[in-house]
């Protein structure tokens, strides 16, 4: 199970990889290729701000983060933010 650390880490990580690849192609569109890497790491981040928020809430109501598990992307892409 990874820490809130760790799932802070690739969500900065993935973070920055989602500003380069839309900076390196402003103006421009992306190939279909980049456009599915880029839905990749959206979805990605989707479900690791999910597990972070479930981790910060079972902390809060005084059960183990460790309970969080990683809700499908189906689940968690169509949150409303």
């Amino acid at each position: 199970m990874m820490e809130d650390r760790q799932i802070i880490t690739h969500i900065s990580e993935l973070a920055d990889q989602e500003r380069r690849l839309e900076e390196a192609h402003a103006g421009e569109g992306l190939t279909p290729e980049e456009r599915e890497r880029l839905r990749d790491i959206e979805r990605t981040l989707d479900q690791l701000w999910d597990l972070l928020r479930q981790r910060r809430a079972l902390r809060r109501a005084g059960r183990s983060e460790d309970d969080a598990v990683a809700r499908a992307t189906e689940t968690v892409e169509h949150y409303l933010q």
